[in-house]
């Protein structure tokens, strides 16, 4: 009992101060948003500020289109983890219970692009997009993202994983693929969805690369984009700079901490560890 009471205190200290290492610097941009400019320049930042301003959030807020950029990031989110959404769980559904001819080599070559860095298909997106007289729009950035190869493996996975004899009873019953899909596998998806959602949301959301290469427009750019910008123009502005990454990550943690349930389930339920 004695050495099983330790373990676990053991144990419980050490994903303490793993958290805490984890979560310093989260906490650390928070401090330096909500500091003074005087305290900043003056090298007299401490653990908690004496006095919480706004100063720095109305600065940048006042110098860039924060709130159209906001906007931008959001829109482009949603609509491509809607699409990736749905692509992946039909693709995984297709995967798991079709049998048609070619199945695995075509879910290896989809496995096989998980492989290829973002920075050898550049060249090839930009000559597609430009050629489809995309460039320049929001669905140069969303098109050539709104599939992905892990999220259709991640579904086949979890569809697997369905018992096979709620399947079989409903075909018994004379149900086809698409009562299957829309009565038996999507209800009891959610863990799955939710995951999916989140890690493509977050995906596109942090996405620096292309929309930097895809968009030309001010008023079209997303936060990661205006966060270089915002960099360039006030390169010691520390107070902006943090208020401006607040800002970009803030909402990101929040939805983890809403469906954090739903995504430890859907990677347990997966297969994933």
């Amino acid at each position: 009992m004695r050495s099983s009471r330790a373990g676990y205190v053991g144990r419980l200290l050490l994903a303490v101060v793993l958290s805490a290492v984890i979560l310093f610097p989260l906490y650390w941009m928070v401090v330096v948003a909500f500091s003074t400019r005087a305290e900043l320049l003056g090298g007299d930042v401490r653990l908690w500020p004496r006095s919480l301003t706004t100063e720095n959030f109305e600065r940048v807020f006042s110098a860039f289109p924060v709130a159209t950029w906001f906007g931008n990031s959001l829109a482009i989110s949603l609509v491509v983890a809607v699409i990736t959404v749905s692509i992946s769980l039909l693709s995984g559904y297709a995967f798991a219970h079709l049998r048609f001819r070619g199945s695995t080599v075509l879910f290896l070559v989809a496995l096989s692009t998980l492989m290829l860095p973002v920075q050898v298909i550049m060249v090839p997106l930009f000559r597609l997009v430009t050629g489809a007289q995309l460039y320049g729009t929001y669905w140069a950035v969303i098109l050539p993202t709104a599939a992905s190869a892990f999220g259709v493996f991640l579904s086949r996975q979890f569809i697997l994983a369905i018992p096979r004899e709620l399947i079989d009873a409903a075909r018994i019953d004379g149900a086809g693929h698409v009562r299957v899909f829309t009565r038996i596998v999507l209800p009891l998806s959610r863990p799955l969805i939710a995951v999916l959602f989140f890690m493509t949301l977050l995906q596109t959301w942090n996405d620096f690369a292309w929309p930097l290469i895809a968009l030309k427009q001010n008023e079209l750019f997303t936060l990661p984009i205006g966060l270089l910008y915002l960099q360039g123009q006030f390169g010691s502005d520390y107070g902006g700079t943090m208020a401006f990454a607040l800002l970009n990550v803030g909402p990101m943690v929040l939805l983890f901490l809403v469906f954090q349930r739903y995504f430890v389930q859907g990677f347990a339920r997966s297969g994933i560890r």
